[in-house]
């Protein structure tokens, strides 16, 4: 039986975390929000604080999952990030990823791509 398609994010978000974590991230939040935005998935890996984007698309997307994270999304994640590391009091390198979540016509994952350092934080 497949998944309520409302629910994908959700579920892609719930993979992508799984997938950090046997990749050796420590989960540190979900769903962190402010007034500047929200961040999916903050992990740590390293030493580096990872603010990760999840995208999650069915079988036959138009546009992949990387693509729809344009300038003014990356804008807000780094506003957002900023603030995030500002609450905490915290001072170590970072960067943005993007997960990708591939769903089959059931709704199950069939891929996920992990694109580290994705975008440039600089605006």
């Amino acid at each position: 039986m497949s998944r309520d398609p409302t629910m994908n994010g959700v579920y892609g978000e719930l993979c992508a975390a799984r997938y950090l974590r046997e990749k050796g991230y420590r989960l540190r939040t979900a769903n962190f929000r402010c007034r500047m935005g929200e961040i999916d998935i903050v992990a740590e890996k390293d030493g580096t604080l990872v603010f990760a984007e999840v995208k999650t698309r069915s079988v036959g997307a138009i546009v992949s999952a990387a693509e729809s994270v344009g300038r003014e999304k990356q804008k807000r994640l780094s506003l957002t990030a900023a603030q995030y590391m500002k609450l905490r009091r915290m001072q170590k390198p970072s960067r943005f990823d993007v997960l990708e979540v591939y769903l089959d016509e059931d709704g199950e994952v069939r891929e996920i791509r992990h694109i580290a350092d994705a975008f440039d934080s600089r605006f």
